[in-house]
This record gives structure tokens, sequence and C-alpha cells, in this order.
């Protein structure tokens, strides 16, 4: 669980144990006995709070186990290549029905339907606490149960990214798993947007006595303690404008980053975009957590959040930043040299007098055959002067002001309106230290999906930017035959297939 929530009290330990019976893969099919019922739980304000960190953990839970929020969207088939390992090697060249365990992990979805159950929970049974506990406002429950809602939209259209149709289950289950066909995408995707619009109505800009909508301290705690950490208006409407690009639907892509650029300095008046590229260090822009960061899961050293697995560091650093020997995945120099192709580049460039690169902020060891990457590096006692790796703590960012930014010019440009996509993508790069930038004569969708590519790095888009790509040039795309026949979704596990019967199998993944 998301420690930053940390009650210190029995009750969050009791959660957990309840939250585990009800949605543990090897207890699906285990008749539930719990130690605190549903009548006894479900009494104060912080059977509340421990329930809504339950869900928070859940989700965060489900994306960082075998390193999924990566390996689905940063190494399928994207710029980072293995040293050795096999299962990586599979994913990066879409081999996913090789039966290595990680690759079976990943095949499965119980991890997301146990976070998406823990949510419909809270907004069944928290309204109950109302009557029971006089410290448990309207408001507060009316709050608690927005961010349910939006975590289980989020859930819902992550998993749609992945499986494409999923079963959509908007009610609680104890025990086994409801034995429910897949329900088509375009209505899971229907209903995540209705319910992330509706949560939004109910979310504030900021958790603080200065919005309305927020009851000032929260659970007992002021601004600081949940900056940069809990969905809000302006994080609903990036998973919006995110669920609008998947369909296609780009008219209400302009919508909802509009909503975004005219209100996110609402969210915390010193919000500022990355502007400072040294964003690797332990207090750069994955570092810790803060208001900037749109959509994020932290893993702050500072609140006992690191973990020693499950993180894209893991992956990627080596000497001289930490212990290992080779980074388990690089990107080789011809790569960086093609992506990074801008003169003046802060990300990464070349003296054109030396041949070596400016800056190291994006690569380590670039002079080797296996550079590192080095954009997200924030590690406690993994520097040479700490001794052993022990902990990774950069945030696992899903979206920011950048990547809304360079989205909306991809809106833009889909809707025939260059000088507004220029302008965006010109603004990204320019901050970057590029000066004037100019597309004449380019395909300016290429350049901004170019852009992305550089800017995002690491950060989990490239395969769902090569899947929208796809879809709008499917001329230009290695990944058309995959659109064409549905390979662009994962396989669902064995495991949750036998587990119920009215489930198929992706056909790609049945040849």
């Amino acid at each position: 669980m998301n420690n930053i929530f940390r009650l210190g009290t029995k009750k969050a330990l009791v959660l957990a144990l309840i939250t585990m019976c009800m949605s543990c893969s090897k207890m699906l099919d285990v008749k539930s006995t719990r130690l605190v019922t549903d009548k006894d739980y479900w009494s104060s304000v912080e059977d509340a709070r421990s329930s809504l960190v339950g869900v928070y953990g859940l989700t965060r839970a489900a994306l960082t186990d075998n390193a999924a929020f990566w390996m689905y969207g940063e190494f399928r088939k994207g710029d980072f290549l293995p040293t050795s390992r096999a299962d990586l090697k599979a994913i990066v060249h879409n081999e996913l029905n090789v039966s290595f365990p990680q690759l079976q992990s990943l095949k499965s979805w119980r991890r997301f339907y146990a976070a998406i159950n823990a949510a419909n929970l809270f907004i069944e049974k928290s309204g109950g606490i109302l009557k029971k506990d006089a410290y448990y406002t309207a408001l507060n429950h009316q709050l608690d149960v927005a961010q349910a809602r939006a975590l289980r939209a989020f859930l819902y259209f992550y998993i749609v990214r992945i499986w494409g149709d999923v079963p959509l289950i908007v009610s609680s289950f104890d025990g086994q798993f409801p034995q429910l066909p897949r329900t088509p995408q375009a209505k899971v995707l229907d209903f995540a947007e209705k319910e992330m619009i509706a949560a939004a109505k109910d979310l504030p800009f900021i958790y603080n006595s200065t919005d309305p909508q927020s009851p000032g301290f929260y659970f007992n705690q002021g601004y600081s303690f949940w900056a940069g950490t809990l969905f809000n208006k302006i994080s609903a409407y990036a998973v919006l404008s995110h669920i609008a690009a998947w369909q296609q639907h780009y008219t209400d892509v302009m919508s909802y980053t509009r909503f975004i650029l005219d209100n996110y300095t609402r969210a915390d008046a010193s919000f500022t975009p990355e502007t400072d590229i040294l964003c690797a260090s332990d207090s750069g822009f994955f570092a810790r957590r803060g208001p900037s960061q749109i959509l994020n899961f932290s893993f702050d050293y500072l609140n006992a959040e690191g973990i020693t697995a499950g993180h894209l560091e893991e992956y990627t650093l080596a000497q001289p930043i930490t212990s290992n020997q080779l980074p388990a995945m690089y990107i080789p120099r011809d790569s960086i040299l093609k992506y990074f192709d801008w003169n003046g580049d802060e990300r990464f460039s070349i003296d054109l007098a030396t041949g070596y690169p400016l800056t190291t902020y994006y690569f380590s060891n670039y002079t080797t055959n296996t550079p590192v990457f080095s954009k997200i590096k924030v590690i406690e006692d993994g520097r040479a002067d700490k001794g052993a790796f022990r902990l990774y703590n950069g945030t696992m960012m899903f979206s920011r002001l950048e990547e809304l930014v360079l989205l909306r010019a991809e809106a833009a440009t889909v809707l025939n309106d260059p000088n507004e996509a220029t302008q965006w993508l010109s603004t990204v790069m320019v901050s970057r230290g590029i000066v004037s930038p100019s597309f004449k004569g380019k395909d300016l969708l290429v350049e901004i999906f170019k852009e992305r590519r550089r800017e995002l790095m690491g950060e989990g888009w490239r395969w769902y930017d090569q899947v929208r790509f796809a879809r709008l040039r499917p001329g230009s795309s290695e990944l058309a035959p995959l659109l064409q026949n549905g390979g662009i979704y994962w396989p669902i596990a064995d495991e949750v297939l036998s587990a119920n019967h009215q489930l198929v199998q992706n056909a790609y993944w049945n040849k």
C-alpha cells in the first residue's frame, strides 16, 4: 500500500487482511474468512480512510507488479533492448505466448480487478459510516466516493488498453470471481468516461480550505501531506483526455485539455511545468511528489515508500549509478543518435567538435556498448559513496503538463489546426534548449510523436503512442498488421480463462 497514507493503527492492518481475503488470486476460490465483519468494519472515519487508501494502494501494486507499468507501456516493441534476459526479449519482440513466469503474471488481470473490487466495495459500503460516525461528514464522503470512482474509471481505461474487451464489473464480490463474459471495450470506455466526468464534478482542484469542494484538513492532514497524491479535477481531466484520444475522439481531447490548460494553476499557485531538465536527481521532477505531477504514484523514501523491485530503475540503472555491472534494458547508441537529432537538445545532443555528449541527463556511459538510461535515477544508498543499492524512489508518472500539451498538439493536427499544433510542439522543444525549431516540409504529426518519444522516454508511453500513431498513419507504422488482427492486445492468462469459462482468448493469440 501507499505508505503516505499510513494510519499507525491496527485498523490499517485489518483492512489489508480483509482486502487480501477478497482479492488475492490464490484465495478467489476459497470461502472468505474475515477478522472483522462488514458490520463491525464500516463504522468510523478511520475505516473510510483506510479503505480508500486500500484502493490507492492496490492500484499502485497492480501497476508495479513485475514492473507492469513499464512492461506494458515502455518495453513492448519499444526503444529499449535487453542485454541478456530472454523474458524481456520476448516482450520487446511481442512474443507474449511464451511461458516465462514474468509473462504469465503480466497476462493476468486479477491484480487490477482486486483494485476495482476494492473501489466497488468502498462505493457501496462507505455511505453507512455517515450514520455511525458524526466526524464523517457528507462532504468528506462525497469526496471519498469521487476518488474511488475516479480510480475505478482509470483502472478500466488502463486494462482496456492492455486486453481490449474486459468484463465490466460495477458491484463488489467476495470469494470467487464473477462468471461474466468480456464486455466490448467501447462500452467499458464509455462507462469509464462517464464515471470520470461524474467524479470530476465532485473532486476539488486542491485539497485545502481554499477550495469549496474540499473539507479543509482532509482526514486531519493539510495540503502539504496530500499534494501530488490524490485524484483532483486536473488529474481526472488528464485521464479523460487519454480516454478520448484512445477512441480517436479528438474534439473531446481538445475540450478536456483546454480545461486543464485554463485551470491547472488552481491546483496549486506554484504549479510549474518541468522547466528544470535536471529531473533525475534526488530532488528533481521524478522525486517525491508535487502538484506538477498531474497524476502519479510516488515512491517517496521520506515516507517509507521506496521499493526494491517493480520499478523502471531496477531494469535501466547500472554502474556508475548502482552496483549493477550492466543494465537489464538499454537503448543502443545509434538509436539515441537517431532519436535526438536536434542541435542544442539539453536532454541529449552531441558536441560536434569532440563527438561526446554535451549532457548526461538522459544517458550515462554513452561511449560504451550499453549506455545507461539515467533520466530517472531517484535512489537511496545507490550512489558510489553510500555503498550497496537499497531502494528505488522515482515517481511512476502517468501524466504531466508536457505530456498533455503534446497530446493537444496531436489532436490539433488531426483536426487540421497546424498553427496551434506547432505552437505547443515548439513550446516543449524550446523549453529543452532547441532554438527556433522549424517543421517546414515535414509531417507535423510525425514530428509530434518524435517529440513524445524524446520527452516521455521511460515514462510508459511508447507502446500506446505507437498504437495511436498506427491508427492515424497506418501506412507509416509497422504496428498496422497488429492493429488489424487484434495483436495490439495482450493474451489472457490461462489461469484466468480456466477460472471463468465465459471468457475467450484474444483471437490473435489462439494461433
